[in-house]
């Protein structure tokens, strides 16, 4: 004997009238729809995905262009220079190193990337 085979009509396996998950109202789903519309499954997708999304940015560069805030570092003398691309010492173009600011403590060029790397070490 074959077992039963699970009917896989969505119009027999989901109820006559449902609320929808986003706002609540009373809607006839099509298949297997949670949401009333297409507007409010976005809207509760980007309401739940947003949260996480804005925690995980870093911050933003200030106003500007990117070359006032990136750091170059000359490849002949390892002189860092924050948002010019040219080493005054040699005449040669640095490479960049990434987006960074003067150090609080010395005034030195230093990327978030070192930042970054000195927290993890004092954790």
């Amino acid at each position: 004997m074959t077992p039963a085979i699970p009917p896989r009509d969505d119009t027999g396996t989901t109820l006559p009238d449902r609320r929808c998950a986003g706002c609540g109202a009373t809607f006839t789903p099509t298949g297997r729809a949670r949401h009333c519309s297409t507007a409010c499954r976005k809207r509760v997708f980007r309401a739940r995905h947003d949260v996480v999304a804005v925690a995980d940015l870093p911050a933003a560069p200030p106003a500007g262009t990117r070359r006032e805030h990136t750091v170059y570092e000359c490849p002949d003398c390892g002189d860092r220079q924050l948002g010019v691309q040219r080493c005054a010492g040699c005449g040669r173009f640095g490479r960049a190193l990434g987006l960074g600011g003067a150090c609080p403590g010395c005034g030195d060029p230093v990327t978030l990337a070192d930042l970054d790397l000195e927290r993890k070490a004092s954790r």
